[in-house]
């Protein structure tokens, strides 16, 4: 069954949640969800990627904010916790969504980790090189 989530591990922006309602509508995708998930990890830290979404899993768990469902899966969900999406709008830095999370850690492939805040990881010199 699908957990509905009793903190909100995951914030959005009612600039993000517009944009995400007005691709729902456009798209006609009435009954989907956005789902949040870890597409990767490396010494810049933890990628997240989103889509929407029908197939809600059992193990997923669920938000509701600014009038969107969000869904995590379970793996993902630590890493997720307290993330912010946003909708950025910047002549300069483009227009898309922006998924920040200053709590999630870097990882490295030789097996050592710092923080997010963390340049470098191993003695790569700024790379994960061991």
């Amino acid at each position: 069954m699908l957990k509905e989530a009793e903190k909100q591990a995951i914030t959005i922006s009612p600039e993000a949640a517009q944009a995400v309602q007005n691709i729902i509508t456009e798209k006609d995708m009435t009954g989907h969800a956005l789902r949040i998930y870890v597409a990767g990890s490396g010494c810049s830290g933890v990628q997240f990627g989103m889509a929407l979404d029908d197939n809600i899993n059992e193990t997923d768990t669920a938000y509701e904010m600014e009038g969107i469902k969000i869904i995590v899966d379970h793996q993902s969900l630590a890493y997720a916790d307290g993330a912010s999406i946003e909708f950025v709008d910047d002549p300069q830095k483009g227009t898309g969504f922006v998924i920040s999370n200053p709590n999630a850690q870097a990882g490295c492939g030789c097996g050592s980790s710092e923080g997010a805040e963390a340049s470098s990881c191993g003695s790569g010199g700024g790379g994960c090189g061991c």
